[in-house]
């Protein structure tokens, strides 16, 4: 997941000739913008309402489109970097790696995390109010950022420990797996991507079966909000998934590759705008459009206060 954030980013590769067409970077372009303007907008929503930075629920969701402007922000630029195939410094790649590796895992971690602060309003009401407070959903945050760095800090080592102390110096063009040197290490950050997302939808599906037993025996208002909150850890599930795809699409394009480069060009960029570009806009449909309380505040503030309800 992490190297194929920084790969992805990048999407060109070969020669002039096999390069992607420019309308499409244009229409990556395009999509990326369109992305940025709504999690900016939600983003300033949040901020407009007490209720909002002083629950849980909200703060960890302000934190996925925080997370996922930074990311569009990084795919934005390494797309733009690789199409006209600029040359950085390698110390300057491994800062884009490193915040593309971060900011690749944040969003999934943060969702994971969401759904058990669902678990736990659900299933354990009468804690809820003594574990998920605002002080706790900071503390949360630095857990994540702290989870999400493992992978990245792990294939960083790796990298210091065999390249030679003269190639920071070096420019290259960025790509992800200029920091592979072995085979070995290629399939040691695919198993650490595969560990990461098999907790993930284990978490996932645990609070589900929680979720759904709850439900089962819930009546009125009280199970209204149960199958609510239900349908929200499937749609967590179903983001995880396309986490998941985005993980195993390396090996779609290492077979396209074997066909035609100019096929993989092509796989490669529909993998970029699928699996990594349109799960970044999954989040503000889910929480924003869907919260009863977020969405009365976004259409309040789009309508300039002129909306009541």
């Amino acid at each position: 997941m992490a190297n194929n954030s920084l790969n992805n980013s990048s999407v060109i590769s070969g020669n002039q000739s096999e390069r992607l067409l420019s309308k499409e970077i244009i229409f990556a372009q395009v999509l990326i913008g369109v992305f940025l303007c709504i999690n900016f907008f939600f983003i300033s929503t949040f901020f407009r309402k007490d209720v909002f930075y002083t629950s849980m629920r909200y703060i960890l969701f302000a934190e996925t489109l925080l997370s996922d402007c930074l990311f569009l922000i990084l795919a934005s630029v390494t797309l733009l970097l690789g199409y006209f195939r600029f040359t950085l410094p390698v110390w300057l790649c491994i800062i884009l790696f490193v915040l593309s590796s971060l900011y690749s895992y944040v969003t999934p971690v943060t969702l994971t995390a969401m759904t058990l602060e669902r678990y736990v309003a659900i299933c354990m009401p009468l804690r809820h109010a003594e574990l998920c407070t605002p002080h706790g959903a900071l503390q949360l945050i630095l857990v994540i950022h702290s989870i999400s760095a493992v992978p990245c800090t792990i294939n960083l080592a790796i990298f210091y420990s065999a390249a030679s102390p003269t190639i920071y110096t070096q420019r290259a063009i960025c790509y992800g797996e200029m920091f592979v040197l072995f085979t070995w290490q290629g399939h040691f950050r695919s198993a650490i991507s595969q560990l990461y997302c098999f907790i993930m939808f284990t978490i996932i599906v645990f609070s589900y079966i929680k979720i759904m037993k709850v439900a089962k025996t819930a009546s009125g208002e009280n199970k209204k909000s149960t199958w609510k909150g239900l349908r929200t850890v499937i749609l967590h599930g179903f983001q995880l998934m396309l986490s998941l795809i985005q993980m195993w699409s390396v090996f779609t394009e290492a077979a396209a590759l074997k066909v035609s480069p100019v096929l993989y060009n092509y796989i490669r960029y529909f993998n970029y705008v699928t699996f990594f570009l349109t799960p970044r806009c999954l989040s503000p449909l889910i929480y924003g459009l869907r919260d009863e309380l977020f969405s009365l505040a976004l259409k309040s503030y789009a309508s300039c206060g002129l909306y009541r309800k």
